[in-house]
């Protein structure tokens, strides 16, 4: 299998092509193996999942993803950068302006070129943050948001402000983030019978009205160096909590590096960020 490796702001993925390569293409029920397996930094490639490059029916292109786990993610944002630049550099996308299919929805990128002609930024169109608690989805009134609501775990209690944006985030705001032991809650709160299909936890220190610290424990990979629908939710919720200012410009600061994300006036999430090749190579499985 011809697999390319690539991050975006030190979240990586492992990207199989099956656009036009039929090696890459496997039963159904391989692909969470496949994760596990690629994702093992001893007996794999190492990576935080697998993305499948494949056709689509409603949009130009589609992109699965797969957690370290096995599990198969709705959306992911730094992979969507990743999978932006890949498709213009390599000729399937011959527009700058071209629209990505995930299990969350359809989304709308952007790309903007270096003088080589390649793809240096990536704008993504996150879509519509999902706020009841219904949508998340979350235990209790379906038609009831949960904004810096206290929640117990592990003895200790936490307000938490939960947002989907395709998948489900729960955000905590902090004076501190490297504070937070993000390894002992994280996993409590992820597997917590609060949130049906898991949940993603991030952690926010808000250091001013455009600009905050980010740290997230994504469900099925554990801590990762980026989240890009983490830094989106983590912007809407703050917003919700009158921290921040509507149709501003954030810079998200994440252990792997910054992204700039604005909820603008018509409801909609925008995410600008980089993305990078890490390895192309051939995989025996």
């Amino acid at each position: 299998m011809n697999f390319t490796k690539m991050h975006g702001l030190g979240n990586n993925y492992v990207i199989f092509n099956q656009l036009d390569d039929p090696n890459n293409v496997l039963e159904e029920q391989m692909y969470p193996e496949l994760s596990r397996k690629v994702s093992d930094v001893n007996f794999g490639i190492g990576s935080d999942g697998i993305i499948l490059l494949c056709p689509s029916q409603m949009a130009n292109f589609k992109m699965r993803i797969f957690n370290e786990d096995g599990s198969e993610a709705k959306n992911c944002g730094n992979g969507l950068r990743c999978v932006a630049k890949f498709l213009f550099d390599f000729g399937y996308a011959t527009e700058p302006r071209f629209t990505i299919e995930t299990l969350g929805g359809v989304v709308h990128v952007e790309v903007e070129l270096d003088k080589k002609q390649s793809v240096q930024y990536v704008n993504v169109d996150m879509g519509e943050p999902k706020l009841l608690k219904g949508m998340i989805p979350m235990e209790g009134d379906p038609f009831m948001p949960a904004m810096n609501e206290p929640h117990t775990f592990g003895g200790d209690e936490y307000q938490l402000s939960c947002v989907s944006m395709g998948n489900p985030h729960a955000i905590i705001f902090v004076a501190d983030v490297n504070a937070i032991p993000l390894e002992e809650i994280g996993p409590l709160i992820e597997q917590d019978s609060l949130f049906p299909d898991r949940v993603n936890v991030g952690i926010v220190q808000v250091k001013g009205r455009q600009e905050i610290d980010y740290r997230v424990w994504e469900r099925g990979s554990g801590i990762t160096m980026a989240c890009g629908t983490g830094a989106c939710a983590a912007v809407v919720a703050a917003t919700m909590n009158q921290l921040l200012d509507r149709n501003e410009t954030v810079t998200v600061h994440l252990p792997g590096g910054d992204l700039a994300v604005t909820w603008d006036e018509q409801g909609h999430v925008w995410k600008r960020g980089e993305a990078s090749y890490i390895c192309h190579g051939e995989l025996d499985f």
